[in-house]
Parts: C-alpha cells; sequence; structure tokens
C-alpha cells in the first residue's frame, strides 16, 4: 500500500512516500535476532563467469523499476513501515560459503537485499518483509536481463522480466491479502504440536546446505507412477524421511510429522503484487494412527492438496489474519506490545506446528531469447527459525533442484530423502558447502 503525506522541507512543498507492511511482512521484524533474520535466496547459474563491474550497473538501472525493493524499514509507535531509500547500493558482493546471514535493518546502507556473485552465478538476498519468492524472483530476473543486455546480447522482456523504463503498476505495490480477505468464516489450522528433530545447533554464522540436482522429466515419470504430481511426490518423500528419521531416535511416545508448505496465492487470485502474497498449508502423517507404506504416504497428501489448496479454503486463511489486523483494539496498541505478543505466540505454538518447510517454486520462465544463457537457478528458504531443515524446489528446463538448508550439524533427514529418491530410480547429483 502506497502513502503520501505533504511536509514542508526548506520551504518547499514534498510528497513524503512510504509503504505499509503487507500482512505477512509484519511478523518477520518481530521474529529479527542477533543471529536471526527472515531472509531467503534466489540464484540464477549463467553459462559464463560473471562480471561484477556490469553486474553492479545491471542492479543499477533495474532496482529503480521496483519501488518497494529500493527501501530501509522504519519503526512507528503502532506499526513498521518501509520507505524509499536514495543511500548509496546495495553494492554487489563475492559470495561467501556460509550465506543467507542475518540482515540487522542498519547494516548495508539500510538496504533490506543484497546481490552477491560468485563463478557464474548470481545471487539475490532478501528479508521477507519486503516479499516472498515471487516478488524476488522478478527483482534476480530483470537484474540477469539487464545484465546479458550490457553484455551486448538481445533479451526481451516477459515472465519474470520486468520493463526497466515502465512505471510500476500500482497492483505491483498493494498489500493483496487485504483485497482478497473477505471470507465469512475461517477455517481451524493445526493446533498440535509435532515431531521436531533433535539437531546439534551450529555454531553462529554457520549454515549448511545440500543441494540435489536431478532431471525433471524422471522426477515426473516417478511421480506419475504413485499418480501423483511432482510437488505431492517430493512433500511425500520429506514426510516419510522425517517419519524415519523420528523412528530412530528415543521417544516416550510417537508425534505427529508436519510440513508447513507456503502456497503462492497468485495461482487463485488476480494479483499482480510484488509483496508477500503467500499462506501456509500443513500436509502431514500421525504415525500413532499405525505403521505407513510410502504409498499410503503419498495417497494421504494427494487427497489433502486437493482438499486444502482451493481458492475458498486459502480466502477463509487468510482472512483470519486479516481480521487480527482490521480490529480497532489492535490497530492503537504500541508497537512493542505487538511485537512482544507476536514474538510469543510464534514461539511458542506456530513454530510448532510443523516438523520442517519446503517450498516448490515450480517451474520458472524466462524470455525465449534468454534460454541459451541460463543453465539452472536455485532457491533457499534461509536459516530455519528453530532447529530443523527447510527445503526448497524449483526446475529450469529439464533440470530439477532440491536446496536444503539448515543451522544443524546432523544431515539425517536429506541423507534419508535422497537415498528415497535413488531407491525409486532418480538419479541425483549433490552438491554442498559442507566439508
Amino acid at each position: 500500500m502506497k502513502h503520501f503525506s505533504d511536509h514542508k522541507k526548506n520551504g518547499n512543498s514534498e510528497r513524503k512516500i512510504w509503504y505499509k507492511l503487507d500482512l505477512s511482512a509484519i511478523v518477520y521484524p518481530t521474529l529479527q535476532r542477533r543471529d536471526f533474520s527472515s531472509v531467503y535466496r534466489l540464484s540464477v547459474v549463467l553459462k559464463e563467469p560473471i562480471r561484477p563491474d556490469i553486474l553492479q550497473k545491471a542492479v543499477d538501472i533495474a532496482l529503480v523499476r521496483f519501488p518497494t525493493y529500493k527501501t530501509a524499514i522504519r519503526k512507528g509507535l503502532f506499526w513498521r513501515y518501509l520507505e524509499p531509500n536514495y543511500r548509496p547500493g546495495p553494492f554487489v558482493q563475492e559470495d561467501i560459503r556460509n550465506f543467507c546471514m542475518p540482515m540487522p535493518f542498519k547494516a548495508g546502507n539500510r538496504y533490506l537485499l543484497r546481490i552477491y556473485y560468485y563463478g557464474c552465478r548470481i545471487s539475490l538476498e532478501a528479508h521477507h518483509s519486503l516479499g516472498d519468492g515471487s516478488g524476488g524472483m522478478y527483482v534476480l530476473q530483470t537484474i540477469t536481463a539487464v545484465y546479458l543486455r550490457l553484455l551486448g546480447h538481445e533479451i526481451s522482456d516477459g515472465y519474470f522480466v520486468k520493463d526497466v523504463e515502465e512505471t510500476p503498476d500500482p497492483e505491483e505495490l498493494e498489500d493483496a491479502y487485504m483485497k482478497y480477505a473477505n471470507a465469512k468464516v475461517c477455517p481451524k489450522r493445526p493446533g498440535e504440536k509435532t515431531y521436531r528433530i533433535r539437531g546439534t545447533k551450529e555454531p553462529f554464522y554457520t549454515f549448511n546446505v545440500i543441494d540435489g540436482i536431478m532431471s525433471v522429466s524422471e522426477v515426473m515419470e516417478v511421480a506419475k507412477k504413485y499418480h501423483a504430481s511432482i510437488t505431492e511426490y517430493l512433500n511425500s518423500v520429506l514426510l516419510y524421511a522425517l517419519l524415519k528419521k523420528q523412528q530412530t531416535e528415543f521417544h516416550l511416545k510417537l508425534k505427529p510429522v508436519r510440513i508447513a508448505m507456503p502456497v503462492n496465492l497468485r495461482r487463485f487470485f488476480p494479483s499482480r503484487t510484488l509483496r508477500n502474497f503467500i499462506t501456509m498449508v500443513y500436509p502431514g502423517i500421525d504415525p500413532r494412527l499405525g505403521d505407513y507404506t510410502f504409498e499410503e504416504i503419498i495417497n494421504q497428501v494427494h487427497h489433502y492438496m486437493r482438499y486444502y489448496i482451493n481458492e475458498k479454503f486459502l480466502r477463509g486463511d487468510i482472512t483470519t489474519n486479516a481480521n487480527t489486523q482490521r480490529n480497532p483494539f489492535i490497530r492503537v496498541v504500541p508497537l512493542f506490545v505487538k511485537d512482544f505478543v507476536v514474538r510469543l505466540f510464534y514461539t511458542r505454538v506456530q513454530d510448532s506446528y510443523s516438523s520442517a518447510g519446503l517450498t516448490n517454486m515450480g517451474a520458472i520462465k524466462v524470455p525465449e531469447n534468454m534460454k541459451p544463457y541460463i543453465e539452472r537457478f536455485d532457491i533457499y528458504m534461509g536459516q530455519p527459525f528453530s532447529s530443523r531443515t527447510n527445503c526448497a524446489i524449483v526446475s529450469f528446463e529439464d533440470i530439477l533442484t532440491v536446496n536444503f538448508a539448515s543451522s544443524i550439524v546432523e544431515s539425517d533427514v536429506e541423507r534419508l530423502f535422497f537415498k528415497k529418491l535413488v531407491e525409486d530410480g532418480i538419479h541425483v547429483t549433490i552438491e554442498s558447502n559442507r566439508t
């Protein structure tokens, strides 16, 4: 949402622009700690080494097209907000091994995004207060398109590549949650605590990444054998790995295993927003009901997805959150009280709803004349809030990547996950930043 207010400066009348945080973005700053920020990473791997001087020019040109990403976060009495950031930057940096590091709001000239390069890879890291992965993909691809043009290549606009000369559509800046949160009833959410991995926490600033690279056609062929989509199949494999992991640990009683999976609401509502527009669903299995075969897991996940991922249910879900913000009493509660309540709810309740996170960005499309220069894409959900692993999936042409990220020493879940894929006949290439 874009706001204007008139104020006087040096005798001249100016308009002050600021952006209210969207419904999801309100939560992320409250979770900020010295050792944690809600940061995600998107990467594109090109076929030639990156030239950092040209990349910096591309960033400077492209970011002007995305006003809500060229911002700093500010704190008011009742709410936080984003304001335009005219400071120099963000500056292109050589990549680091332990990425997705905490992002202090006053560091880096107050920018909430970082641009890295290494070899043939360009990476964008963004604080979730700016937007979700779909919004970030528009920024990354537009920067990449401008970069390739500066090298002399002809690259068209389209898909995730925006025209850097055009004025941003007001719909790109809107809080789409408040626009579509108008259901008459709100469905119940999962309320039971789930199984959590007993992992050994890594030292501060240590981030473990394991990537699995495979063929889309191979994964699709295996998923079809189970009468499932790729998303349903990979969700089921992760649930299977978590169930196996729980069975190997000492426990007085079994607990349900559940995955937190973001759903891109743009698939169901006609929004063009580049800000956050996702909600969570929680496919899961309760091993207290008995032992599940993999076929039973995938059958349950398949029907869960069909039942919950639809426009009616999702509208009800986002209405629940919107009703909280619309409450007149909550609107006038001071920000420090809101922060305390939200943080307490998230740490005591929300974070305990799931055993792991999984997001699937799906098949990434680019303009036809951009394809020859791209090898693949990667996506990372960033550091988990608590001791667990997060999984992110993205594909380009016939390359599908599964990117695990965690801040714990153990990699048992990842090992069980990829072992199951190999058992099903899928060829997997593993890359990692672990020694």
